[in-house]
This record gives C-alpha cells, sequence and structure tokens, in this order.
C-alpha cells in the first residue's frame, strides 16, 4: 500500500521503545509515523490520526529508507538547523512591512506571509506551519510599545541645566517636577484575573466625562501637591497650580517649576503671570519629547495602575474622590519616584 516500508523485528521494537518512552516529543513522532507506515497505513491515514503534514510523512519515510532506522530516530539533526523559510519570514517580519511588497496592510499575518513565501521563493506552506515557525525561533503575537520617533537636540544640554540646578539648590530654594494628568470616567481597561471559558467585561457610562489635575513632585522630599482638578487643561489650570504652590510651598524664597513643553506652559498668559511673580517662581522646559524624564510621570502611572483601570465608580465626582484619596494615603511612596529623573540624566 502507499507509504508502506518494511521493519525488522529489532527495528520494530526499537521503534516502539521510542515511541512509549522517548524523552523528545519530535523523535517519538517519527518512530510513530514509521510504525504506521510499517503497518500498512495509507499517507491520508496517518495525516489524518496524527494530524500531521504529508511532508513530514514523505520525509521520514525517505530518510528512512536512504539512511536507516538510527538516523531517522537520531536526536533532531535536522529539526536543530533553521529552514531557510524560516530565515526569510523572520527577515521580512524584523525589517519589512507588507506595503514594501505592495500590499495595503500595515501588519504581518501569517496567511501573508504564507502568500507572499509562496510568491516569492515558491515555497508552498500553510499559515499554521509559518506560525509555528515563528514561535520556534522566538516570536510572539502581542502589542507593541509605543515610541516616540523625535528625539530634542538640546536633549543632553538641557538635562545637564536641570542636574546641575537640583545639585546646587540653595536651602532658601525648592525645586518641583510639574505635569497634567487625565482623568476618565470611561475606565481604562487593564488586564485583570478571569476564568478562560469567559472573558470579563468591564462596564462603561457611554458618556465620557474628563477632568484634568495639576501636581507638582517636589525633588527633595518627594511630596506630591495636587491642586482641585479642572475641566480643562489649559494655561487657566497651570496658572491655578502655580498660585497653589505659592501658597503651600511659601517658606521658600524661590520656587523652579520643571515642566514639560506643553503650549499652554509657555502661552502669553503664563508669561504674563511670571512678569508678576518671577521673584518667586521660575520655570525650566524639560527636552522635548521625553516623557521618561518627568518622575511625575511615575505617579500618574500609578494613579492609572491603581485607580483608573477596570474601575467601577458611576460618577465622575466619585473617581475624583478615589483619586484624590489616593493621593494622601501615598505621599510618603512618591520619593522614589525621583529615580526615574536620575536614571533619564
Amino acid at each position: 500500500m502507499e507509504g508502506s516500508i518494511h521493519l525488522t523485528t529489532k527495528q520494530r521494537k526499537t521503534a516502539l521503545q521510542i515511541y512509549r518512552c522517548g524523552s523528545d516529543a519530535r523523535i517519538a513522532r517519527r518512530a510513530h509515523i514509521l510504525l504506521l507506515l510499517a503497518a500498512g497505513r495509507s499517507y491520508r491515514e496517518i495525516m489524518d490520526i496524527l494530524f500531521a503534514s504529508s511532508d513530514l510523512v514523505a520525509e521520514v519515510k525517505q530518510r528512512f529508507l536512504e539512511e536507516g532506522l538510527e538516523s531517522t530516530l537520531a536526536e533532531a539533526r535536522d529539526e536543530e538547523a533553521v529552514p531557510s523559510w524560516q530565515l526569510v519570514v523572520a527577515g521580512w517580519v524584523l525589517h519589512k512591512t507588507p506595503r514594501d511588497f505592495g500590499y495595503f496592510r500595515s501588519r504581518w499575518t501569517c496567511e501573508l506571509l504564507s502568500e507572499l513565501l509562496d510568491a516569492e521563493h515558491g515555497i508552498h506552506l500553510s499559515g499554521e506551519t509559518i506560525r509555528r515557525g515563528l514561535h520556534q525561533l522566538g516570536f510572539a503575537w502581542r502589542r507593541p510599545r509605543p515610541v516616540l520617533g523625535l528625539v530634542d537636540p538640546d536633549y543632553d544640554a538641557k538635562l545637564r541645566r536641570i542636574k546641575r540646578l537640583l545639585t546646587t539648590l540653595p536651602d532658601e530654594e525648592v525645586a518641583v517636577f510639574e505635569d497634567e494628568v487625565d482623568v476618565h470616567l470611561n475606565p481604562k481597561i487593564g488586564a485583570c484575573w478571569m476564568t478562560k471559558a469567559e472573558q470579563a467585561t468591564v462596564e462603561t457610562p457611554g458618556n465620557n466625562v474628563k477632568r484634568h489635575v495639576a501636581g507638582s513632585l517636589v525633588w527633595r522630599t518627594g511630596t506630591l501637591l495636587v491642586s482641585p482638578p479642572g475641566k480643562r487643561r489649559n494655561a487657566q489650570l497651570f496658572l491655578a497650580h502655580l498660585d497653589d504652590l505659592r501658597r503651600r510651598l511659601r517658606g521658600f524664597r524661590k520656587i523652579h517649576v520643571i515642566c514639560d513643553n506643553a503650549a499652554f506652559h509657555y502661552c502669553q498668559a503664563v508669561w504674563e503671570y511670571l512678569a508678576k511673580w518671577g521673584d518667586r517662581i521660575k520655570l525650566h522646559f524639560l527636552p522635548t519629547y521625553a516623557p521618561e524624564t518627568n518622575p511625575i510621570e511615575r505617579v500618574w502611572w500609578h494613579l492609572h495602575e491603581t485607580i483608573t483601570r477596570n474601575h467601577r465608580c458611576r460618577s465622575i465626582d466619585e473617581l475624583i474622590d478615589l483619586a484624590y484619596d489616593w493621593f494622601t494615603t501615598n505621599n510618603n511612596y512618591y520619593v522614589d519616584m525621583r529615580n526615574s529623573f536620575a536614571l533619564a540624566a
């Protein structure tokens, strides 16, 4: 019959031993294929029994006929060598996009890689084979991490100036890292435990409501100072926070406010404010496109991880109260956030 081979009694015993007790599942599968071939099973029957491809069955048979049982069931010689098609596909995934080959797609799929491999190299493989091959090379299908492609040309110089300010800060002056955070009634979605059979749900109100919170992290102590929330993220929110800083840090002669390059941080209203209060407040700007240099960003990250992801609040007031309770409860923890600037600098 199709695919049949002959095994001696000794060869059959060896194949049975490897099939039943072998530690390598791939070698055990080869032994199983040889046993089924020797039993007169057809390619189609073996493929149905083992969920194997016809290529694998043919390769095992051919290797047995050419090299014998010992070579066929040896430690995976062929499996250890990476097939050339896997290297080709890996190169496409790492260095190319479908647009480079004329496709109107931004991401690779296994089916698309299979189609392109056939068109470019005449290699006929299914999408599932492509998926297994990518997994064997250590690839995984998951969300990428967004990064900013732009870099401030004065990145190093700006960080040096701020670092010099922090290391030479007089006792009667104080430095704070300032930023704003958005709090949405529509919860941010985060991973959580759930049963495999059912996907957990997070109820959303449908009509989103937002509040914006301005805060500053005191460099010396790690104390977080947050002002009342506003309905808009603009110069009025920023200036209200500067007024708040003047009152709460009135024991210091000058307040150095280190902030990002949001447009409302240096608009006309801010310059007019500084013309009046410049003897008490001085602004310093971090490098552009570099949120990692502002340590208060770590506070906001923990706020979202702890409070806003998957939250169950029914109103924005309830959510804001919960956030401000968290600010108060964790105020001794924020000192550790300062390390993020040290790492960036």
